[in-house]
């Protein structure tokens, strides 16, 4: 299989952007760069006593709207590039839902499943000391991603904390709720994609009650995207994992899934005895994709959906909770192939609004109930739908592209106003 790169992958989405909204060549080539990317290595003592030293990465690709917002993942694909790709796709994300920040992306080359939570702790307190020279409350705001919890993001403020000699709650998202965390961030995204899909089958007179789902991923994002689903009447037939795959006609259940996880010490859906278990990872990926179902949702990584399996989907609704997971040929042809494609910039922006609140309500000292954070949330997601189906509608192009006319033309906008420094 052709092997693609990120940031090339994302560079040539603005081009097309570019040229559809006939974009000022100047901001066109200022917005095709990262404003920094900083490389740290990472050394740490192993349980064993010998010293590995690991490759992190901190990327901010533009400041022009607010302080940078970007997850850390930790992950033994993590690249330079993927990392740049992931904090421009950021900075679109924060553009469609209108919340003034920039986008930026961490990640550090290891295997956390290979690694005790004593080396994780020690990786995570290294790097951030690393990269502390540009992360803060006002600077740049990180989170969790793949691989990554509210345990690790309380040993990052921690250790920022005791850098500066005063506790800074602010300098990241996604912390425990005891030391300046908000209520419902663990969700956000999952739960904003549920809007989402859920304004979508509005449009397209579909009720979540005949709906079945396929879920690729059924991770943070994944298992609460399935939740939220389940709730409303779809019905979940198939979801996969690290671990591979379950499927069901008859639909999951996914409260009693759920429950299974958090029992099973490995934290994964294999040994779940309902439905037909698929331990072949791989073949379990294929195979849901492939499922005959209204809606499929890439929950997982990026390029999952490619020119070489995109003639095999038969999904009338994608809906990207991933990063990335269509590239552009595959995009291409789904367009041509009518299915309706609920872009990740749009789609899984749940998780960075309420990662906003967050930051609001660490700045203010005041912390919200969860009934107003999900009573906003809703107000966001719901407004950003409706205004990226307005333009795919007036420009008569697919969510994506609409999504992204409305994402770059905010960024351009804010670049015009700046200008260039000196």
């Amino acid at each position: 299989m052709e092997k693609f790169n990120p940031w090339e992958m994302a560079c040539h989405q603005l081009d097309i952007v570019a040229e559809k909204i006939n974009l000022d060549k100047n901001i066109h080539a200022k917005l095709r760069n990262c404003k920094r990317a900083l490389i740290v290595s990472v050394p740490i003592r192993m349980d064993n006593g010998q010293v590995k030293v690991f490759e992190g990465y901190r990327v901010q690709h533009n400041l022009e709207r607010g302080p940078a917002k970007g997850g850390i993942r930790y992950h033994p694909n993590v690249t330079l590039d993927e990392v740049k790709a992931l904090a421009m796709w950021m900075t679109w994300k924060c553009a469609v839902v209108g919340i003034p920040y920039g986008g930026a992306k961490g990640g550090i080359i290891c295997d956390p499943t290979k690694m005790s939570i004593y080396e994780i702790e020690k990786l995570t307190r290294r790097y951030t000391s690393e990269i502390s020279i540009i992360i803060g409350p006002e600077k740049d705001i990180p989170a969790p991603d793949v691989n990554t919890n509210p345990q690790i993001m309380a040993w990052i403020m921690d250790t920022y904390s005791m850098n500066i000699g005063y506790s800074a709650p602010g300098v990241v998202t996604g912390k425990p709720i005891d030391i300046g965390g908000s209520q419902g961030r663990m969700t956000a995204t999952g739960r904003g994609a549920m809007f989402v899909i859920e304004e979508a089958l509005k449009y397209l007179k579909m009720s979540p009650k005949n709906c079945t789902v396929a879920v690729q991923g059924f991770g943070n994002v994944g298992s609460a995207t399935a939740k939220f689903l389940y709730d409303i009447g779809c019905k979940i037939v198939g979801v996969t994992d690290v671990s591979g795959g379950i499927f069901d006609k008859k639909g999951i259940n996914i409260p009693r899934l759920l429950e299974y996880i958090e029992k099973n010490p490995k934290k994964t859906i294999a040994g779940y005895t309902e439905g037909d278990f698929v331990s072949d990872v791989k073949k379990a990926n294929a195979e849901l994709l492939m499922m005959e179902v209204d809606i499929l949702a890439p929950c997982a990584l990026e390029n999952q959906i490619t020119k070489e399996n995109v003639g095999k989907i038969k999904a009338k609704i994608i809906a990207e909770g991933a990063n990335g997971p269509t590239t552009p040929e595959a995009d291409e042809i789904l367009h041509k192939n009518g299915v309706f494609i609920l872009p990740d910039v749009l789609t899984n922006a749940g998780g960075v609004t309420v990662s906003y609140f967050e930051w609001v309500q660490d700045l203010q000292s005041h912390f919200w109930e969860l009934e107003d954070i999900d009573k906003e949330l809703k107000r966001i997601m719901t407004k950003s739908f409706k205004d990226v189906l307005a333009i795919a509608e007036k420009e008569k192009c697919d969510m994506r592209l609409a999504a992204y006319i409305l994402a770059v033309s905010r960024v351009a906008y804010a670049v015009k106003l700046r200008g260039i420094f000196p």
